[in-house]
């Protein structure tokens, strides 16, 4: 299949990072790297040729041009043309397919000539306004994904822009959709008012297909969003020692649009947190420190939900131990991004744009590509260790780390060990383990192991306690009573048996 040319429009110094970071979306994107490559100006080696003559011969070549107007209208030439509106022109008379994005909404910043330029635009085609690179990349991914659903080429659009089955408009709160734009108008300086008509706001924010709303529709401002999609809701759980033991001290289910799945979220782990009050000396309100940055675990947990997996049927989890919070989301790493590249300047890569770009404009998200790095430095701020990041088994775990305290007091103290002592394995436990020792088994061939002919309520409890200690894991998490299911000894697991091992040697 011959890809097709994107000619983002090349020669603005105003755009440089955005340019770059528009292809490096569209290459990790795993539904329009199949469909689309990205000429940049800039790539292109050294040569003899006139610059002008590279980048027409650019906009000749594709069959996709991506327009940048921003307050700059460059360098123009000897008839008073810049390259931006020779290029705009060139895509005109070649008819080829013109997406234009308007930066920012302060035209009184704008060059005269850009602001013609920008007329001239209106007068022929639909183009849109943006606020920030994730609404750029929000807006490019909708218009490249409606391009593939006109010529045939997509039959099945991709999560986040498909209908939503069985909703209509009427599934979604207007009062819900009407706060997101206050909010994103009074933080984002937003195009839309509050009291605009529900339809205009969803199409502007690319949110419908056809006359149905989407998926991203209905998580963002559905009634009831779990009626549709029961895995979006969020897990909230609060151990007092370090491991994952029953019974849970406080264990909560979410539920609403991810705006308030966040916000829930957020404050069950600012509640169960140590935190110390101030005094009211610097005003009539005293000061309140929390022992984790709140921003940092916002940060956290809105990675987990703008960017999880929405077909799997996993949920988020949020998990507090005595020493960390865990935050595990289903899905993995886009490509190219990797645990080390995190951890520097990136582009902001989304797996579902269309839900990331009204986090940016409502302000959970601060700037694109920084969460990551902006979650690191909040947390050495605050003279805590630095967050990890890891990937296990189809999941992103995302680790913040609580200070070194005082001591629980004796009641906690007493509840964390009677939960220590409930990690010790049964005879049984042992058994299931060391038949998971060299390879996956299914849960038949480990009744077999055992010795057992039906699945007892000891093997269950035994088996929940493993999973739940992490000693075992799923092959398939996201299928948990699929007849292929088999159990995977964990290294956790495996130094365990090795060290218990050792134990009974010993005593020999």
């Amino acid at each position: 299949m011959t890809k097709q040319i994107i000619f983002i429009s090349s020669v603005q110094k105003e755009f440089a990072v955005e340019r770059r970071a528009l292809k490096d979306f569209i290459q990790s994107d795993a539904l329009l790297r199949r469909y689309f490559e990205v000429f940049l100006f800039e790539d292109l080696p050294a040569s003899d040729r006139h610059a002008d003559a590279t980048y027409l011969n650019g906009v000749d070549q594709c069959e996709v041009y991506v327009g940048l107007f921003g307050n700059n209208y460059g360098a123009a030439d000897s008839k008073g043309v810049s390259p931006t509106e020779r290029e705009f022109n060139r895509a005109t008379a070649t008819s080829k397919e013109r997406l234009i994005f308007i930066w920012g909404n302060d035209d009184k910043a704008r060059h005269p000539k850009m602001s013609a330029l920008i007329r001239k635009a209106d007068n022929q085609l639909i183009r849109r306004r943006v606020v920030g690179l994730p609404d750029l990349t929000a807006g490019l991914y909708a218009s490249l994904v409606d391009r593939l659903e006109r010529t045939g080429d997509l039959r099945h659009l991709p999560f986040d822009a498909a209908a939503c089955p069985r909703a209509t408009l009427r599934d979604l709160s207007k009062e819900k959709l009407t706060d997101f734009l206050e909010r994103a108008q009074r933080n984002r300086d937003y195009a839309l008012a509050p009291n605009t008509k529900i339809e205009k706001a969803l199409t502007h924010l690319n949110l419908l297909d056809g006359n149905h709303p989407s998926h991203a529709a209905v998580l963002l401002f559905g009634k009831q969003p779990q009626k549709f999609l029961i895995s979006s809701e969020v897990k909230c759980l609060h151990f007092h020692g370090t491991q994952v033991l029953k019974p849970i001290p406080s264990y909560q289910i979410y539920k609403g649009t991810l705006f308030e799945l966040v916000n829930q979220a957020c404050d069950f782990v600012m509640s169960k947190i140590n935190r110390t009050v101030g005094t009211r000396a610097q005003g009539p309100q005293a000061p309140v420190d929390y022992e984790l940055p709140r921003d940092a675990v916002m940060e956290a947990i809105v990675d987990a939900v703008v960017h999880r997996d929405y077909a799997s049927k996993a949920s988020v989890q949020v998990m507090l131990f005595s020493d960390r919070l865990e935050i595990w989301n289903p899905g993995e790493l886009p490509p190219p991004l990797t645990i080390e590249r995190l951890r520097a300047p990136h582009a902001s890569l989304p797996r579902n744009p269309l839900i990331a770009d009204p986090f940016f404009l409502a302000r959970y998200i601060e700037k694109a590509g920084t969460g990551i790095l902006d979650m690191i430095a909040l947390c050495k701020k605050a003279g805590l260790p630095t967050p990890k990041f890891r990937q296990e088994d189809g999941l992103f775990v995302q680790t913040l780390y609580r200070p070194k305290g005082p001591k629980p007091v004796k009641a906690q103290e007493a509840q964390a060990k009677a939960q220590e002592a409930q990690a010790e394995p049964t005879g049984l436990e042992k058994k299931l383990l060391a038949a998971s020792l060299k390879e996956p088994k299914t849960g038949q061939e480990l009744l077999a192991a055992v010795g057992y002919t039906e699945r007892s309520g000891n093997f269950k409890r035994s088996m929940e306690k493993l999973l739940a200690q992490s000693l075992l894991v799923m092959t398939m998490p996201d299928k948990p009573r699929s007849s292929n299911q088999k159990y995977r000894l964990t290294p956790k697991g495996k130094a365990l048996l090795v060290a218990h091992r050792k134990i009974k040697a010993k005593r020999k």
